[in-house]
């Protein structure tokens, strides 16, 4: 019994190894976008953002945390200072317990932070004068702030919705990416499926045409050399067809790994051409300004290298740090007596920091500052020209595919036609060798030739849904799909 499940296992494992696997181009694409390692690599990293941004958000929620120490107990030979100012050391043997809970808050208009504390404290003193003391402080509100000079927050609300918005157009623009290499890949075994038919179908020819060339060779109607030549030409056509045996196994191989397919042996559809529709460089400048990740880089760079200048700035002039607290508490050794009779607690600090005289290292670091500011936006504005001629240069070149597509798709009905004509020509001894197969040679050539402008047109294709992140077929933006956040 374990014998025939083993032996059925195997058996549906092979007939599901052995089905061939039909795809267009369309459901290669989209097979990538769900299977590929690049889907996968693209897909963890737009979660990373995304998890990076609601980190962020969250910062600016209040956050709540509880506190405790359960318990602290000591048994030593501590140094104290008593009330005559002395430093003496006595023994201690106590414990202690405590509990806060806190409310922390950002204030982003400020760039401060805003606190409010509750706590609770008892202490158990251990030995000959054995007693227990109780500290309350039912709220207590603290304020921080660095500097009045420079506030990170109002930077970072700036920033970070500029970098999150930067990861979901990166998300777009690397799943296009998926696209161009999914239609590469399908190309690339396209063409060797192709060599591999045209040399099979070649071979078959020249067998077919030796028979008859020995024939003629024996009644004298050819020349040994001419026979020599068709021996030559049947062998390496027989080389063909295993070079391109190997060949599509190579690509075959490639394509189902990318494609995560559970057989190789995979069938391909040659597309069909595209629809006809304009695209005007004016239109695709203002998509691609509109959709593309690096309009958004650009503006976040800048606010970056303004962000540093402004903190150099604040850094350097007068420092003043900001710390007030305020509210109640109380000490008792009776639990019941902590909620009677508060007293108010209250502390205010200001310190100051006035630079003087630092040999121009303030100055200087200023100076850098504007700068590196100066320099991200020379740098922008050479990445922004090169963007716009990249697009400009595409569109000139996208308007020619489809006339070369035309010409190619003309020229190998024309070589298949000659080639027909010519080997008949052959079988009824009105050519020679020499001439057959120079029409083979040059039939073959113009069958790769159209396969390769069809590549080439659908290769632009995409590569222009890439640079504008916009649908020409049908007229709307790409959007983001398939961002699985959990």
């Amino acid at each position: 019994m374990k014998k025939c499940i083993v032996l059925l296992f195997l058996c549906s494992n092979l007939i599901v190894l052995g089905q061939t696997k039909k795809l267009t181009l369309t459901e290669a694409i989209e097979l990538a976008k769900k299977n590929s390692p690049e889907y996968q690599a693209v897909l963890n990293q737009s979660q990373a953002s995304y998890w990076k941004y609601r980190t962020y958000v969250a910062q600016f929620l209040p956050q709540f945390r509880l506190s405790a120490t359960l318990p602290d107990y000591s048994k030593s030979i501590t140094r104290i200072t008593n009330d005559e100012g002395q430093d003496i050391f006595v023994n201690q043997n106590q414990s202690r317990i405590d509990g806060t809970l806190s409310i922390d808050q950002r204030i982003p208009f400020t760039g401060g932070n805003l606190s409010l504390n509750s706590q609770i404290q008892r202490i158990d003193r251990f030995g000959a004068d054995e007693n227990s003391n109780y500290s309350l402080t039912p709220f207590s509100v603290n304020y921080y702030q660095n500097s009045l000079f420079f506030n990170p927050y109002k930077w970072d609300r700036q920033i970070e919705p500029l970098k999150f918005e930067e990861s979901k157009r990166e998300f777009i623009e690397r799943m296009e990416d998926i696209s161009l290499s999914s239609c590469q890949r399908y190309f690339g075994l396209l063409t060797a499926q192709m060599r591999l038919k045209n040399s099979k179908k070649n071979l078959a020819t020249q067998d077919t045409l030796l028979q008859i060339a020995k024939g003629r060779f024996e009644i004298g109607k050819i020349a040994e050399n001419e026979l020599l030549q068709m021996e030559l030409g049947h062998l390496n056509s027989k080389n063909e067809v295993t070079t391109n045996t190997i060949l599509l196994k190579r690509t075959s191989q490639n394509l189902a790994r990318y494609l995560e397919l559970k057989t190789e042996d995979i069938e391909l559809f040659i597309p069909e051409k595209l629809v006809d529709f304009e695209v005007s460089v004016q239109t695709a400048l203002d998509e691609a300004t509109h959709n593309r990740k690096s309009v958004i880089e650009f503006r976040r760079r800048r606010l970056e290298a303004e962000r540093n200048l402004a903190q150099i700035k604040g850094n350097n002039r007068l420092e003043i740090n900001v710390n007030a607290n305020f509210g109640l508490n109380k000490r008792a050794e009776d639990y019941d007596a902590l909620f009677q009779d508060y007293d108010r607690q209250q502390r205010v600090s200001v310190r100051l920091g006035i630079p003087i005289f630092d040999w121009g290292v303030s100055k200087s670091e200023r100076k850098m500052g504007e700068a590196d500011l100066g320099l991200v936006e020379t740098n922008i504005k050479q990445e922004q020209q090169a963007f716009e001629q990249e697009i400009y240069l595409h569109i000139l070149n996208w308007s020619s595919k489809r006339d070369f597509l035309s010409t190619s798709e003309k020229a190998k009905e024309i070589a298949i036609k000659r080639y027909q004509i010519t080997k008949e020509r052959y079988i009824l001894g009105k050519i020679t060798i020499t001439d057959l197969n120079l029409a083979q040679q040059e039939k073959d050539k113009a069958e790769l030739e159209y396969l390769n402008s069809l590549e080439n047109f659908w290769t632009d294709y995409y590569t222009l849904r890439r640079l504008t992140l916009y649908d020409f077929i049908n007229n709307k933006r790409i959007e983001a799909e398939n961002i699985i956040t959990d």
